[in-house]
């Protein structure tokens, strides 16, 4: 049994190899931009809009409301990014439906490209909303001694996003794997079907986090005034 779907060679020429991770990465990102394209050429301002356009309402609505209850202060903003991320691994992990199809989720490359991406991410958005400055100062906060320990944070999150990803499909693999060599008609169909449920759960759980990261760069901290004692108000100074 084939754990990831690196193991799978489809094409070897001189050394270069194509496994499966690169081919059904490219699936689905043909299926996400046909699928785009397709529901886009046709949208509707009037009364009468169809059923391919509710849905894509419906999930843009959803991704930019869970984005702004993160606290993001343009939710607009980070849309694009985090929703390329959930569509792109839920995709991946509802493809599995489809007979011959392992999820490119499944493969460490993958989940570490997309935690690459967040790393990236995390500080481009926050530069573009506080400065170059205001980002290296979050470095040094609350005292310069955590220089270190937040450089660590910032890439054990990182690896963190992968490997949680990764274990969490994979998992699901095996886990079938075994069920089938047991009992090969009724459990793998039971655990086809929870391992869609976790798919999208693992997707919604990844675009959250990578939000999270990036808002909690991104956050200006602003000054307060000190509020006035009501028992002592300021008194303007006349004079005599």
């Amino acid at each position: 049994m084939e754990i990831s779907p690196d193991a799978w060679v489809l094409y070897e020429w001189r050394g270069l190899r194509l496994n499966a991770t690169i081919v059904f990465t490219w699936v689905v990102m043909a299926l996400l931009v046909l699928l785009s394209w397709i529901i886009t050429a046709r949208l509707s301002e009037g009364e009468t809009v169809s059923r391919w356009q509710v849905m894509l309402e419906v999930v843009v609505t959803t991704i930019r409301d869970q984005i702004d209850e993160v606290g993001a202060t343009d939710p607009a903003r980070y849309l694009p990014f985090i929703g390329t991320l959930f569509l792109f691994i839920a995709t991946s992990n509802l493809l599995t439906v489809v007979p011959g199809y392992q999820p490119p989720t499944g493969s460490l490359s993958t989940t570490a490209a997309l935690a690459i991406c967040v790393l990236i991410a995390v500080p481009l958005f926050s530069i573009a909303q506080r400065g170059l400055g205001g980002y290296l100062k979050s470095y040094l906060q609350p005292s310069p001694f955590m220089l270190p320990f937040n450089i660590i944070s910032e890439l054990s999150r990182t690896l963190a996003l992968a490997v949680r990803l990764y274990g969490n499909v994979m998992s699901g693999t095996v886990i079938v794997g075994i069920l089938i060599s047991v009992a090969p008609f009724f459990f793998p169909v039971l655990m086809q079907l929870l391992g869609l449920l976790t798919g999208l759960i693992q997707a919604y759980i990844f675009a959250i986090l990578a939000m999270v990261y990036i808002a909690s760069a991104s956050r200006v901290q602003r000054k307060t005034e000190p509020e006035s004692d009501p028992e002592h108000p300021r008194t303007s100074r006349q004079g005599d």
